[in-house]
């Protein structure tokens, strides 16, 4: 099933502790992906992965997933990276319950943050909600009420559905739900047209070049030409100079002309200056100093 690109949905390389997300999957090898991404970021940032694998994929099976090249094993050794389940994180209680399972999240917070490390990331697999028969309603309500695990700031999750497993339903109720919603895949661009907008999520290089330049394309030729367009590329996490170029390129050959406001990071707006963004006198930056790409 092909997931929306909105408002919300950030490429796995830009979760940050404070994040709760989204993820899904709908074959074996699909699944570890942006997994593998989000735990390997973590431990290199000096943060504490936790992994609660789908239940049926044995601890070594899963860690070979993650990390193909083997370089973590270091990792489980000084305990930075540790494998478990729902049912460890809950022992020695059998059943569930949100209070139960929010609290020893934050155990295991604090115990990450006593141990030297950054904060507490976690691989969560929705499997583990059939291996206990919990009800979907319930988890649902568990998965959009989580927020005072995030607000300081020192916890990250990811929750990954299987669309095997659960209903269509649920998993869109499940991406609207969740406060970031994940590109399907690692390197994938996403585009979101709004009102007098266009977001760009993701990696905007050479194998994704022409859907870049398609939704540049049509946001600057749509209905609404005669109102300034802002392009939102604070969610990209790589811009080439090829798609930095085609963005001057099309702002400037834009007819009917039109104020082009293009907002990113300090880091992307200057790659921008670089390539000539000051001679397209419709184009103005807007740095976001909050954005690290």
């Amino acid at each position: 099933m092909a997931v929306p690109v909105d408002a919300h949905t950030l490429a796995v390389e830009q979760m940050r502790l404070g994040d709760h997300a989204f993820a899904h999957y709908e074959d074996d090898e699909q699944r570890w992906g942006v997994l593998g991404v989000f735990a390997q970021l973590g431990l290199a940032r000096g943060e504490k992965v936790v992994v609660m694998a789908d239940p049926d994929v044995p601890h070594d099976e899963a860690f070979r997933r993650l990390f193909p090249d083997g370089v973590s094993e270091a990792a489980v050794s000084r305990g930075q990276l540790r494998f478990t389940s729902m049912r460890e994180l809950i022992d020695p209680h059998r059943s569930f319950t949100a209070e139960r399972q929010m609290g020893r999240l934050r155990e295991e917070t604090e115990q990450a943050r006593s141990e030297g490390y950054a904060g507490l990331r976690s691989i969560i697999d929705m499997a583990w909600v059939q291996d206990l028969g919990m009800d979907v309603e319930g988890v649902m309500h568990r998965e959009t009420h989580a927020e005072a695990l995030f607000t300081d700031r020192l916890y990250a999750e990811i929750c990954t559905y299987d669309s095997r497993r659960f209903t269509p339903e649920t998993v869109e109720a499940m991406r609207v739900g969740h406060p970031v919603a994940l590109l399907e895949r690692p390197g994938e661009l996403g585009a979101f047209h709004f009102d007098h907008g266009l977001r760009m999520v993701g990696d905007a290089d050479w194998s994704t070049r022409a859907q870049w330049s398609a939704a540049l394309g049509d946001a600057l030729g749509g209905p609404s030409a005669d109102h300034p367009l802002l392009i939102d590329l604070t969610p990209v996490s790589f811009l080439s100079v090829t798609c930095g170029t085609e963005v001057l390129r099309q702002v400037q050959q834009a007819r009917p002309a039109r104020r082009v406001e293009v907002r990113c990071s300090p880091f992307n707006a200057e790659l921008l200056r670089r390539l000539g963004a000051s001679g397209v006198g419709t184009l103005f930056l807007v740095e976001d100093e909050g954005s690290v790409w």
